[in-house]
């Protein structure tokens, strides 16, 4: 089991993980999902104590994470995004080499190795050279590496990056396995991958929990009202006239693509109301035959985004009005801005008023108030016209 409260990360005044308190139960493979920079990975290293929690508390069966980090860590296995392999090494030496570095009982390592490979799919190249292994099957030595030991809780972070859609679907069976004897936390920004493999879905965004829950709630709690798409043998006038008897329905759309004798609709019900068998009987009893009826649900994807943008959509309004000056500033900026354009703009408009008036070219207007002087032999001397007061003295 793990339990996090109120953990925060900050690097300076970025924080990635903003307050996140979540539990994870034991005997179940869990969804680690948000876009990327959510603060997923940040989130791992802190769970596993490979990053230090500027605030908060992480504890794994009991243990905290920073008091008590050898205990909790064995109950531990992490596979990176990037698994950590020694490409000079054997499959088997490499095995053998975590096996001491986790410190497992040394009559029992040769045991735990042998089980790890064969969970993984890797007895058949324990001899082979890491470095010599295609991408895939490095990814099995690293979920071997994890699994070393028998720990309670296995946290992988990516595990399908990089790989071919086949060998993906060799992981996404490998992580199914595991879920048997172990508790699972997969991180990923791949919708697919999580709701293929997950019995639970945390969605994380802007570094705080989002949503928490089974794919099938979330698809409940996000889906609101129940949305029909009707195919039926008949005019669409005589569909509405047949199902207008049901209150439940909010509104129904006509689909322009329609033929003449077919009528397509799409029944919108009102929240939370399932309105299918209403509508079944309703038509039966109008002997308008049901040529197609779909339930189009939400799906993943849809309430992925859906979350995260409202996230990013609030964060950006508390960011704006958190700092008022900062606000006022900036509206300030855009005024002086605009107020600059226009006496460019009106500048613009005299200069080209005042050319029509300009003397012909090569005379030098003088102004009134101006002297103007001639330099005659070697001295200057005031041309007639003018004040004396001016330019050369």
């Amino acid at each position: 089991m793990i339990e996090i409260n109120n953990l925060v990360k900050k690097y300076g005044d970025h924080t990635a993980v903003d307050h996140l308190s979540l539990v994870v139960e034991p005997g179940k493979i869990y969804g680690f999902l948000g876009p990327n920079g959510a603060g997923k990975s940040t989130t791992m290293n802190m769970i596993t104590g490979y990053l230090g929690a500027t605030s908060g508390e992480i504890k794994i069966n009991g243990h905290d994470i920073l008091k008590e980090p050898e205990k909790a860590k064995k109950c531990i296995g992490y596979l990176p995004e990037l698994p950590p392999l020694y490409m000079d090494m054997t499959v088997k030496e490499y095995l053998c080499f975590v096996a001491d570095l986790k410190q497992l009982e040394k009559s029992l390592r040769r045991r735990y190795v042998e089980e790890a490979m064969e969970t993984t799919g890797t007895t058949e190249v324990a001899g082979r050279m890491i470095r010599n292994l295609s991408k895939g099957y490095r990814q099995r030595v690293g979920f071997a590496q994890a699994i070393l030991g028998y720990p309670e809780i296995i946290i992988l972070d990516e595990p399908t990056v990089g790989l071919d859609p086949k060998q993906i679907i060799e992981i996404r069976d490998l992580i199914r396995k595991l879920g048997e004897n172990h508790t699972v936390i997969l991180s990923s920004h791949i919708l697919s991958e999580v709701s293929a493999v997950c019995d639970h879905i945390m969605i994380i965004a802007h570094g705080k929990l989002v949503a928490s829950d089974s794919p099938e709630n979330l698809q409940k709690l996000m889906s609101g009202s129940m949305e029909l798409d009707l195919e039926v043998k008949g005019s669409a006038a005589a569909v509405k006239s047949a199902l207008q008897e049901i209150s439940q329905i909010d509104r129904i759309e006509e689909n322009t693509e329609a033929s003449k004798n077919v009528a397509k609709l799409k029944v919108i019900s009102k929240e939370n109301a399932d309105i299918r068998e209403q509508v079944f009987y309703a038509l039966a009893e109008a002997k308008l035959p049901i040529l197609e009826m779909t339930h189009a649900e939400k799906s993943l994807e849809d309430i992925f985004l859906e979350l995260t943008e409202d996230v990013a959509q609030r964060r950006n309004r508390e960011k704006q009005y958190a700092d008022p000056p900062l606000f006022f500033l900036y509206r300030s900026i855009c005024f002086w801005r605009m107020f600059a354009q226009c006496r460019e703009f009106t500048a613009e408009g005299q200069n080209k008023n005042s050319d029509i008036h300009q003397p012909d070219a090569g005379i030098n207007p003088v102004p009134l108030n101006a002297t103007c002087q001639q330099k005659r032999g070697d001295h200057w001397e005031n041309h007639p016209g003018h004040t004396e007061e001016g330019v050369g003295k």
